[in-house]
């Protein structure tokens, strides 16, 4: 089986996020980086189905020559090799994002014939837009089954299954080539091992640059939500604290008087 994984450069989710002075835009100097925790798993489960059923496996990512970083990531823990759409770091909206992918997978597959499977992570951990991959399976015109926590590789075929909003499963067996998009939890995802990392920096990244695309959404000004602020109050030390500890479980109905 031929996999490609798309994935998407993005802040660490845990780091505190900082505007530029203008608000355009993230200041990203005291920012790591990674990929959307459900495309960690989108790179696990391509491993996965490699180890398990054979076939080879590229990853995928538009964004500034920087995402080289998470490019080599994904290979050192198994991915056989990286292609990068590399931009000027400017933000692409998803019509543009899942323009310029499909071009890419149009000359991908005409180079090495077709990608069986092209999984996605359910969204993205900052614009959380959920378009890319439904877009992308629109316009090459294949079955795209979202939001799955399990998958299973058949004869031509892929069994899917995803969380049904009224609790239950949801299960759908389409024909391959087709477009998947995974939810974290589907799989738990492996670290790179140092001899991985070793492996992956010895291999090359496919680069290209796409033409920017205008005409869709665009970005007016960024703003952080509003920040709740919490206090602490110290009602005593050691011992003679109990009493006030006991005062405040009763105040709060813990506690009967």
């Amino acid at each position: 089986m031929n996999i490609l994984v798309c994935v998407k450069r993005v802040p660490a989710t845990g780091g505190r996020i900082v505007l530029t002075a203008d608000g355009s835009d993230i200041d990203t100097r005291y920012l790591g980086f990674t990929v959307s925790p459900h495309e960690e798993c989108a790179v696990e489960e391509a491993v996965r189905i490699v180890e398990a059923h054979g076939g080879t496996s590229a990853v995928l990512t538009l964004g500034p020559a920087a995402a080289e970083e998470q490019l080599r990531d994904a290979m050192a823990i198994g991915i056989d090799r990286a292609i990068l759409l590399e931009t000027d770091g400017r933000d692409w909206d998803p019509v543009a994002t899942a323009g310029a992918i499909v071009e890419a997978i149009r000359v991908q597959e005409a180079a090495s014939g077709p990608f069986d499977l092209i999984l996605f992570g359910n969204e993205s951990a900052d614009s959380g837009g959920f378009q890319v991959g439904i877009r992308t399976a629109a316009a090459l015109g294949r079955p795209c089954v979202t939001g799955v926590k399990s998958l299973q590789p058949g004869d031509g075929r892929i069994a899917a299954r995803r969380e049904a909003p009224a609790g239950g499963w949801e299960s759908f067996e389409v024909p391959l080539p087709a477009v998947v998009s995974v939810k974290e939890g589907i799989n738990l995802p492996r670290y790179p091992s140092i001899p991985g990392r070793l492996r992956a920096k010895k291999k090359d990244v496919e680069r290209s640059s796409p033409a920017w695309r205008s005409g869709g959404l665009e970005k007016i000004t960024l703003r952080l939500p509003k920040e709740e602020v919490t206090a602490a109050e110290v009602i005593g030390r050691g011992p003679e604290a109990a009493p006030a500890v006991v005062d405040l479980l009763a105040r709060i109905g813990v506690l009967g008087r």
